[in-house]
């Protein structure tokens, strides 16, 4: 295959290098602003894509530039084949950076495995060091999340991100502590702006705080630098002076980042989301079920992402996306 052919270009000149690749809608947790109380929309396990679906879609991305798979959720670790799929997806030519993402209740019993099947790198979820509040927010157990992140530091998996949504008027408070927490343990810090995605989302959004402000708050309090980090990203970064601490800022609403997208999302039933905050999308589940080749794959998809939206509505058309977060892959 030639290089031109191995690119992924959509009809605004994006160049799509990076999959989010959901292996499960399940959670453990029940964060408020990505699973509505009393949520039982999950897809069933028989529609899940198998790992040896999964390979062979990963490999039809690799195929065509995409370098880069983050292995999401859900909570990606609630899926008792989630190492093996982190494997096969590791040892694929083609891709160079394997990640994931997760809430950390179940890494401190996997964190040495996840090593060693290839993942480099982990973003965990954090909005609270308070347990009370912790629990208050996502239902689960801090001390669980802690000791899973403990567990990680000692296997090598870096960098660690940690992403905190931060919610006005439920954990504004704790944007100082967690500064703190990432300097004392060498964790990369990320803040992220609430998204009005589905009932959960818009109730989530009651909450918005624009990030502007929490940096205007932290600049009073530290010299900050501005900072790059390796991955191509959504976040804008700076680093705490003579530090090695970089806080990135994930702002979809305030300052959207669209012009510069190079993802796409696929859901665990091979539902391929073109866009966060759009309803375009692609069916790869039953291309994959009745025995497309890998040429017919590679083709769609390739149309697929030539529709790939100019950006998400979010402010303009907050209700447009009905989809809970957790459905779509993190």
């Amino acid at each position: 295959m030639s290089q031109a052919a191995r690119c992924l270009i959509d009809s605004f000149g994006r160049h799509i290098s990076y999959l989010r690749l959901s292996v499960t809608d399940r959670c453990d947790f029940r964060c408020f602003y990505c699973l509505p109380k009393g949520f039982k929309g999950f897809a069933q396990p028989e529609s899940w894509l198998s790992p040896d679906e999964i390979e062979r879609v990963v490999q039809v991305f690799a195929d065509l530039g995409v370098s880069r798979v983050r292995l999401t959720g859900g909570e990606p670790l609630v899926r008792r084949d989630c190492l093996d799929i982190a494997r096969r997806i590791g040892a694929l030519p083609g891709i160079d950076d394997l990640s994931l993402s997760t809430n950390a209740s179940h890494l401190a019993e996997h964190a040495p495995a996840l090593r060693q099947a290839g993942v480099g790198r982990i973003n965990v979820s954090l909005d609270s060091l308070d347990p009370a509040r912790f629990r208050a927010i996502t239902g689960g157990s801090l001390g669980r999340v802690l000791a899973g992140l403990m567990a990680a530091k000692q296997a090598g998996l870096a960098p660690i991100k940690l992403n905190m949504v931060v919610l006005r008027g439920i954990n504004e408070q704790e944007i100082g502590a967690m500064v703190e927490f990432c300097l004392e343990h060498g964790f990369t810090l990320r803040f992220i702006e609430a998204m009005p995605m589905g009932g959960s989302g818009r109730s989530a959004g009651e909450h918005y705080l624009d990030l502007r402000e929490v940096q205007e708050t932290l600049a009073r309090r530290y010299r900050l630098e501005p900072a790059v980090m390796p991955g191509g990203g959504p976040a804008s970064y700076v680093r705490v002076a003579d530090t090695e601490l970089r806080i990135g800022f994930i702002t979809p609403i305030s300052q959207h980042f669209c012009a510069t997208c190079n993802r796409v999302r696929l859901s665990v039933e091979g539902t391929l989301y073109l866009c966060l905050g759009q309803r375009d999308t692609l069916e790869l589940g039953p291309l994959l079920r009745t025995g497309a080749d890998r040429e017919t794959l590679r083709q769609v998809v390739t149309e697929a992402i030539r529709r790939k939206p100019a950006r998400h509505e979010f402010c303009e058309q907050p209700g447009k996306v009905v989809r809970v977060m957790a459905l779509t892959g993190g």
